[in-house]
């Protein structure tokens, strides 16, 4: 048992439980805490120019690292500019850790941030520490709840006297962490459906990203088809000849193909599964209990982690044998050529996304955001290896992937990391280029600049008679802008000179804002 202050408490607790990044926004209410960053040899602290970018980084680090991503920010203001990226880490299941002050009691509550049974929409729990002994205990039990079960943001409130006060403090182990038990009752009778299906499809998301060789074997031993979720690209590499892509229901030739299927096996797809609407057989896997117990009675749920289950169910067909299906290849090969063919295809779009894809190795990272190019990047952006390929998910705001792209290069500084943004939404999130710059994080964001917020003036124009109102922009010349923070800020006029950009951008390793000037852009649907 030692003395010392709150923040001291806090990161020794953090530097228990191997955090190695804090990102956060120094300031009054937690002096001591970023203090105590300077004292530590494990922690690095990366200072952003914002709060909200803070949650954005901390989650775009978890996702890609597996380890929760830690954010630390002032109480009330400071506080609330990260709910946004709270409520998209919660929507794409990130373990993202937000640490908060309080106002001291002596200052009143006009700037307070919120109580923590205000915070259950945005984060799957809340603690408090009001004193330093409680510290530990507070950041243990945050910890188990980042990688247990289901993995969302938590919360820790620590009021601006429990930072400051001094008081004995006794450190505690990081919890053991005990894996779901497969349900081996469940997963047998997941094998028998599946080795008995006439036409199996296997659908995967991002939590069967661990399961991924699996899954290949499995794919080839059934010969059934794999389709993903957005994040699920890459599980089964999109060179694979069974890969059918991402699940676009709006693309008849896939989903007509699907209603088909006799047995879907639904491995780690979470939430997004919850919209499917046939009517076949389903086997759905999760760690998660609330998700397979949305089901209906042609549905059977089974609780399980994504690799052991693949791996069960791969060796009981295995045992069993399966009859070879003929024809499922060459049905592959046609929905394919439909859809990656000319008349699917829009214009620059798949120009442009092409050179993206092309320039990138294969485990290259693309961060796609809520803009023309990202939504188009959702179906044709091929990913060839698992979580390559990120999105804000259904509750994305526009300015996210910058922070989420920085944070993801920090969890991987040796792999390629890209950002996808329309002019709008890059300037909620500009200001980070300095944090790029500052800490030479080598991310490459490429802002496709058509002045407008495109999406908005094309539904304003098509749709509402020309009656343009609030779309139209006025931008810097973002190739200069970049410079002007010192990253190099290339204009890419042509697909061609897009491809050269990123390419020059992965060899310099230096942090790179490309712009792309484009025009109004066609949308099929």
């Amino acid at each position: 048992m030692s003395i010392m202050n709150g923040g001291t408490a806090l990161i020794k607790s953090l530097e228990n439980e191997g955090v190695q990044f804090v990102f956060g926004l120094p300031g009054a209410g937690q002096y001591e805490a970023t203090d105590g960053i300077y004292n530590s040899d494990q922690i690095q602290y990366i200072t952003t120019r914002h709060e909200q970018a803070t949650s954005y980084m901390a989650d775009g680090y978890a996702r890609v690292s597996g380890q929760p991503g830690v954010a630390l920010v002032v109480p009330g203001p400071g506080f609330y500019n990260t709910m946004a990226g709270l409520s998209t880490a919660y929507a794409i299941s990130s373990p993202v850790l937000v640490v908060t002050g309080s106002p001291h009691y002596s200052h009143g509550g006009e700037h307070a941030a919120p109580t923590l049974d205000l915070l259950e929409p945005v984060c799957k729990w809340a603690g408090r520490a009001d004193s330093p002994g409680d510290v530990p205990g507070v950041i243990q039990e945050a910890f188990y709840q980042l990688r247990s079960g289901h993995p969302r943001p938590v919360v820790v409130e620590i009021p601006t006297e429990t930072f400051a006060g001094e008081g004995e403090v006794s450190f505690l182990p990081s919890r053991e962490i005990e894996k779901v038990t497969p349900d081996q009752e469940g997963l047998k009778e997941a094998a028998n459906l599946v080795a008995g299906a006439k036409k199996p499809l296997i659908w995967v998301g991002t939590g069967a990203s661990d399961a991924s060789s699996d899954i290949r074997e499995l794919a080839e031993f059934l010969q059934a088809p794999v389709v993903s979720s957005r994040r699920g690209k890459g599980i089964l590499s999109h060179r694979h000849p069974l890969c059918l892509g991402m699940v676009e229901t709006r693309f008849l030739p896939l989903t007509d193909w699907m209603s088909t299927c006799d047995v879907i096996l639904a491995i780690g797809v979470g939430a997004r599964f919850d919209n499917y609407r046939g009517t076949c057989k389903v086997v759905r896997i999760d760690n998660d209990v609330s998700t397979i117990s949305r089901q209906n009675d042609h549905t059977l749920g089974v609780l399980a982690e994504a690799n052991d289950a693949v791996s069960a169910i791969l060796d009981f067909v295995r045992e069993q044998g399966v009859t070879r299906r003929n024809g499922v290849l060459e049905a592959v090969e046609k929905i394919n050529d439909h859809r990656y063919g000319p008349e699917e295809q829009l214009e620059p779009q798949a120009s442009y996304m092409n050179a993206v894809r092309a320039a990138l190795p294969d485990d290259g990272m693309v961060v796609a955001g809520m803009n023309q190019m990202g939504y188009y990047s959702r179906n044709y952006f091929e990913g060839y290896q698992p979580r390559t390929y990120h999105t804000s998910s259904n509750h994305g705001t526009l300015g996210c992937v910058f922070p989420i792209a920085i944070g993801a290069k920090v969890a991987a500084p040796d792999q390629a990391v890209v950002s996808i943004s329309g002019d709008g939404g890059f300037l909620y999130n500009v200001q980070e280029i300095a944090t790029a710059v500052k800490y030479n994080i080598g991310v490459i964001a490429i802002v496709f600049n058509d002045n407008a917020y495109g999406n908005v003036l094309r539904a304003q124009i098509e749709e509402y008679d020309n009656h343009v109102i609030g779309t139209q922009l006025c931008n810097p010349d973002f190739s200069k802008l970049g410079k002007v923070f010192g990253a190099r800020g290339v204009k890419a006029e042509d697909a061609d000179q897009l491809e050269a950009a990123v390419r020059d951008g992965i060899k310099t390793g230096n942090p790179t804002l490309i712009e792309v000037p484009v025009g109004m852009m066609e949308r099929t649907y």
